[in-house]
């Protein structure tokens, strides 16, 4: 018998429904709108996913990021883990053994786990974005490889790359929505993930980013990034005609959520960062019913023939 054999499906999907509990109440809120089997499914990997990033940051289910010294240590143990469970080994961590099950049981491919770990790799390398295409790259690494590995979990074949760039896209724009928001905390913890081209242009500096003087010049880029986040959302809304009707519901839903944060950073302008930008109970609940609604008509109103705009960056192949 195989230690996948013996592994205790239940208790792994318990651990990863507590986990998403704690760890994001939007993405939570937006897996109850799937069907049973892919909603255990989504914790299953979003368990992972948490836990991978709870270890490169030194955190606990997200909060303030902690002083990391032993970076490549790190790494090197959750490549490791990562590599065991897809090989179908038990690693002791329900986090991981959770994530090779349904790795195995979707048919996901291991390289876009790898290519998120890869992202984790260049914040443990104190990375930063030269330009807007290295955002992007990173902006993959950490959030659009998720996109497509969710994509294969709710049924899109791993071989449909045209479906799967529109999956990417919506990672895309959580992360850039991410990025906005969270401007000020990464400053405080010394990351900037703000293209040192855009700095200059604004004659911005790391050190002085969030300094009185600098908040003018540093709402222009935040809005820069509501906008570019609102763009790959839109172009990843054509993608959901290929998803069954509930996880299209899913999906939609919480493309809204999350990209209302993107959208109250760009309304809030200088204020932004004066404290955390959060979609409210009462708004990811409209949400929901909006995408409700938005699933009926999808086909047509975002039809997957629509050409992907030129002008955003495309995944590596």
């Amino acid at each position: 018998m195989t230690d996948a054999a013996i592994l205790d499906r239940t208790a792994l999907v318990a651990h990863a429904r507590d986990s998403i509990a704690r760890g994001s109440k939007s993405f939570a809120m937006a897996s109850k709108l799937f069907d049973a089997e892919t909603r255990e499914r989504a914790w299953l990997l979003y368990a992972w996913c948490r836990k991978c990033d709870d270890i490169a940051d030194g955190q606990d289910h997200g909060g303030a990021l902690s002083g990391v010294t032993d970076g490549p240590a790190r790494l090197a143990d959750m490549r490791a883990r990562t590599d065991a469970a897809l090989r179908g080994e038990a690693t002791g961590d329900p986090a991981f053994d959770g994530f090779g099950l349904v790795m195995r049981e979707c048919g996901i491919p291991a390289r876009y786990a790898h290519d998120l770990i890869d992202g984790f790799a260049l914040d443990a390398e104190d990375w930063r974005p030269v330009s807007e295409a290295d955002l992007l790259r990173y902006c993959y690494h950490v959030a659009g490889a998720v996109g497509c590995m969710m994509a294969v979990l709710m049924g899109v074949d791993p071989a449909d790359e045209a479906t799967l760039d529109r999956a990417c896209d919506l990672g895309l724009a959580f992360q850039l929505a991410n990025i906005a928001r969270d401007i000020g905390e990464d400053a405080a913890a010394g990351r900037c993930y703000l293209p040192a081209d855009w700095m200059a242009e604004m004659d911005l500096t790391p050190a002085a980013l969030m300094t009185r003087e600098a908040r003018p010049r540093l709402t222009l880029l935040g809005r820069r990034l509501a906008a570019m986040a609102a763009a790959y959302e839109e172009s990843a809304r054509h993608g959901t005609g290929a998803l069954p009707p509930r996880a299209a519901w899913a999906v939609l839903a919480a493309a809204g959520i999350y990209g209302d944060i993107a959208r109250e950073v760009a309304r809030r302008g200088g204020a932004a960062w004066d404290d955390r930008v959060v979609t409210p109970k009462r708004e990811k609940l409209g949400w929901v019913v909006k995408a409700g609604m938005q699933v009926i008509g999808r086909a047509r109103r975002w039809p997957s023939a629509t050409p992907r705009p030129a002008k955003l960056w495309t995944r590596p192949r």
